[in-house]
């Protein structure tokens, strides 16, 4: 699958857009994460369950590349052997999606999002980040929450290397908002000065995704 191909409308998909006109799932709560662990409306799982649009591709780590542009001083393109000669680093964080599961103490290894932004040199006008999936995935976020602590571009997961329905062989994870900010299968990174909202965020979708504050659906 390209960097540029175009997300398919499978049955998840349009049962998510129909979820957004409804305002599925929500409860009208808002709590604050050192409150409140769980945030509002979710449940706890103990799986992972798997998302996706419809597509899974299947990359070698031989094929595998990841491309970051923009505002950056120094525009990379990573082969496997480049990005896995950055710093590795451990994290254990909570991943709440936006169909209500949540899944507490998750271990990740990979190459914490610090170390990417300390390689590449975001540019001082540089404010957001648009990120791009193998499956056409697109998706956005204020650079802050991009280079958050706990932010991890993340190649194995409990020990194991990420498998391929999760986003393997490399998925971004951003565990402060809901998981549909975190790409699976991540090919892409570009730095922007203004926002470009991605497939979610112009379906029905919140621009920011805080599970605490419950902005689960767009505002608009």
């Amino acid at each position: 699958m390209t960097d540029d191909a175009t997300p398919g409308d499978s049955k998840l998909t349009a049962t998510k857009r129909r979820w957004a006109s409804e305002g599925r799932f929500l409860t009208g709560a808002v709590t604050r994460p050192e409150e409140h662990r769980l945030p509002p409306g979710q449940h706890l799982v103990k799986n992972w369950p798997v998302l996706d649009l419809g597509i899974q591709p299947d990359i070698s780590t031989a094929s595998w590349k990841l491309v970051v542009n923009g505002l950056v001083a120094h525009p990379t393109k990573f082969d496997w052997q480049a990005f896995n000669a950055l710093p590795q680093t451990e994290l254990v964080s909570d991943i709440h999606c936006v169909t209500t599961w949540s899944r507490y103490d998750n271990r990740w290894s990979g190459v914490a999002v610090a170390d990417l932004l300390d390689a590449v040199m975001p540019a001082d006008n540089a404010r957001f980040v648009a990120l791009t999936s193998y499956d056409g995935y697109k998706t956005n976020m204020p650079l802050s929450d991009f280079a958050s602590d706990a932010a991890i571009l993340a190649l194995a997961w409990e020990g194991q290397p990420i498998a391929r329905e999760h986003g393997g062989p490399m998925r971004l994870v951003v565990p402060h908002l809901y998981f549909w900010k975190s790409p699976k299968w991540l090919s892409g990174i570009e730095f922007l000065e203004h926002d470009r909202p991605g497939f979610w965020e112009v379906n029905g979708y919140h621009n920011y995704g805080d599970p605490w504050r419950e902005q689960r659906y767009s505002d608009d």
